[in-house]
């Protein structure tokens, strides 16, 4: 049996399972950002104790501990590296710290690449290689995942698509640069409606303009298309550049759904594809909801110290 931990800028979640595809237990809670770092490993190691209990286990019957982190890690020190939502995550050593307070093993990774390996494992990537997975949330965030495994690149990670740096789809002359993420994220889809779309409130969420673009709102679908074109770009660059055979997004910019998220997305891509990969490349909406990096760690997990 294993643990699995999610630690993300607004939610924790500790999940215990075989790494197989299936929870046996679940603690969901939130973060409280005021807190910090220190906060949110008290709040694992005070809840720890509990989930066990409910599941009949003792810590000795966890052989690992796997964590999808928010934020980029470091494969070598199994460090964090830091978080660009809550403070008190610089340079800190999260395996050595789980295993000494929890009492087995630990291997962290980013919470997006243990997302991907969830999804290719169990999910709408499953028996697929490669397969890149994209979250679209209050960020954007990507992990390639080939034969199965995480690609991490050098170390720290690999696959960024949300870093990737583009002009603004709808100023051809603009000078200033912006990345897919600060457009196409759900932050970016705010900024912009604040920016450009003042019926729609200082305060709309990307569901709300979602809405808004459904009703007609001609605002909230100018900034829902430059949203669209910006992710777009960016999977254009993974597909000339990776060719997977699945492209898998998840996070709660997709849950708007086909007609306003996935078709306008798939449209943008047709378009300006790298014709020679035409068709080689499916994009496909993520399917293992909310428990995603709990399965992925569970997995990272098993991978690392046996299942």
């Amino acid at each position: 049996m294993f643990l699995g931990i999610e630690i993300g800028g607004t939610k924790l979640q500790l999940g215990l399972g075989a790494g197989d595809g299936t929870v046996v237990r679940l603690w969901r809670g939130t973060v409280d950002p005021a807190l910090g770092g220190a906060g949110i490993r008290a709040e694992i190691v005070h809840n720890y104790p509990a989930l066990l209990e409910a599941a009949g286990l003792k810590p000795s019957d966890i052989r690992g501990i796997g964590v999808g982190f928010g934020g980029p890690t470091d494969d070598a020190t199994q460090s964090t590296i830091t978080s660009h939502q809550i403070v008190g995550w610089d340079n800190f050593p999260l395996a050595a710290y789980l295993h000494e307070n929890l009492g087995s093993p630990a291997v962290i990774c980013n919470d997006a690449d243990v997302a991907g390996l969830a999804e290719a494992h169990f999910g709408a990537g499953k028996g697929l290689s490669p397969v890149f997975y994209i979250t679209v949330g209050t960020g954007i965030g990507g992990g390639l995942i080939i034969d199965g495994k995480i690609a991490r690149g050098a170390g720290r990670g690999a696959g960024e698509i949300g870093h990737l740096r583009l002009r603004h789809p709808n100023y051809r002359l603009d000078v200033e640069m912006y990345t897919v993420e600060s457009l196409a994220s759900g932050t970016g889809i705010r900024n912009e409606a604040r920016k450009h779309a003042k019926g729609l409130g200082q305060n709309a969420t990307p569901i709300e303009i979602a809405e808004a673009a459904r009703s007609g709102d001609s605002g909230a679908r100018s900034i829902l298309d430059t949203a669209y074109q910006a992710l777009a770009e960016g999977i254009i660059s993974v597909i000339s550049l990776l060719c997977p055979r699945r492209i898998i997004i998840g996070g709660g910019v997709s849950l708007m759904g086909d007609n306003l998220f996935f078709i306008p997305v798939r449209n943008y891509v047709a378009c300006r594809r790298f014709l020679p990969f035409a068709d080689l490349t499916a994009i496909v909406p993520a399917v293992l909801g909310e428990e995603v990096v709990v399965h992925g760690a569970l997995a990272l997990a098993r991978q690392h110290f046996g299942g």
